[in-house]
């Protein structure tokens, strides 16, 4: 059943929390227009990019601005070598290729994430095993990872490739990652295409991993309308992704392969985009940080109310602020939720579905994921982009708070 329509009365809020804005919300019940998930938010400096690239005549996936993108996220994150490719996904599909992943091999991943996160090893011939996250995070259990490994170990078939997920901008605690994987030898590969700009142990979110992949899909915080990056601490590893994303190109006057390659550099068009974009990193980090304390401040004393954690040790970039409905508590679900929003043309997402859970990997390898699914079952994406007003922060709110009253 959903909500009752909108009432033009004014709504009362709980007072804000510290350092937040006091809620002060009036509704109309006139039909309004669309409120998006996350869509694109534009820098300002896009078209003066474009055109100064298509001046240059460099349009194709090469020349200075795909090299000026990639210095423009080696500086942002901190990791000093990147290679700027298609897609997020195709980074992760370099990043297993330069790992080693084999058919047969066994790759592990987070349950609870997006199928990017593993569809290119499946589709190298890996065997997927997912590993459940914690109930504060949301990302991988270390201690679970822990135990995995040395169950493996005695099985004598340790991963090729642990894959940790910085899920909605909250980073996974990757040095406990990387020491308990370093230990067995595994290399770690962090899919961090949801967390640019969040911060972990001081580093950038992903860093330490071997290697680190990025997004800059349409609705991602810092977008290109596409693309995506491989990032390492070791050059060779970059340097060798290049080569593979340029199809397998030798240093040749004619076209000379050694191997075959991939069609992944990232075009100059994405790249000059990308390029305005990320100046306004922090700035957009700061507009979702805000939002999602907004949301904080008013729906935390809803019965059954809970948020993603943040530990000491992390920033999250809050990419999509995602409640979450204890049916314990909570006399409305996650459904409840969605279609009152949808009837106010305000959309919203459930979380992740659990890979173990997905057709496609009905016969693949778990370890746990019953907190994936309860998260699933509970969870509730919500409007989160850095342009979005306070006027339809508040017709979310006053749609949720007027569910928890129907």
């Amino acid at each position: 059943m959903l909500c009752s329509p909108t009432s033009p009365a004014m709504t009362a809020f709980p007072a804000a929390q510290p350092g937040v804005a006091p809620i002060d919300i009036a509704v109309p019940a006139a039909q309004h227009r669309r409120v998006f998930l996350s869509p694109p938010h534009l820098a300002g400096g896009e078209l003066d990019a474009l055109q100064a690239m298509l001046d240059s005549g460099w349009v194709a996936p090469a020349g200075p601005v795909p090299i000026a993108f990639e210095q423009a996220i080696a500086r942002a994150i901190g990791i000093p070598h990147v290679a700027a490719v298609t897609s997020g996904t195709a980074a992760l599909h370099l990043g297993f290729q330069l790992l080693g992943v084999c058919p047969g091999d066994e790759v592990w991943t987070s349950a609870l994430t997006f199928v990017a996160s593993i569809g290119p090893a499946v589709q190298m011939g890996a065997t997927p095993r997912f590993l459940d996250v914690t109930p504060d995070t949301w990302t991988m259990d270390v201690d679970l990872l822990r135990r995995e490994l040395a169950a493996a170990a005695r099985r004598g078939r340790l991963p090729r490739v642990v894959v940790p997920v910085d899920l909605y901008g909250q980073p996974a605690d990757m040095p406990a990652i990387v020491e308990a994987c370093a230990h067995w030898g595994v290399p770690v590969l962090s899919d961090s295409a949801e967390s640019l700009g969040a911060i972990q142990h001081g580093r950038h979110a992903g860093a330490d991993a071997r290697l680190m992949a990025l997004s800059f899909n349409g609705n991602k915080i810092i977008t290109a309308g596409g693309g995506g990056a491989l990032a390492s601490e070791d050059a060779g590893l970059i340097a060798r992704a290049r080569q593979l994303a340029s199809q397998a190109k030798e240093a040749a006057p004619h076209y000379q392969h050694e191997e075959v390659g991939y069609s992944y550099a990232i075009s100059s068009v994405l790249a000059a985009v990308g390029l305005a974009q990320i100046t306004a990193l922090q700035a957009r980090v700061d507009a979702r940080r805000a939002i999602h304390a907004r949301y904080r401040a008013a729906l935390h004393d809803l019965p059954g109310m809970r948020f993603i954690g943040e530990p000491n040790w992390a920033r999250s970039n809050r990419w999509l602020t995602v409640i979450r409905l204890d049916p314990a508590e909570a006399w409305v679900d996650r459904e409840t939720i969605r279609r009152a929003l949808a009837a106010e043309q305000i959309e919203s997402r459930p979380v992740w579905k659990p890979l173990h859970l997905q057709p496609a990997f009905r016969t693949a390898a778990q370890a746990g994921g019953e907190v994936a699914a309860m998260l699933f079952e509970q969870g509730l994406c919500l409007p989160s982009g850095s342009s979005l007003s306070p006027q339809d922060q508040n017709r979310v709110i006053a749609v949720i708070r007027r569910c928890f009253r129907a």
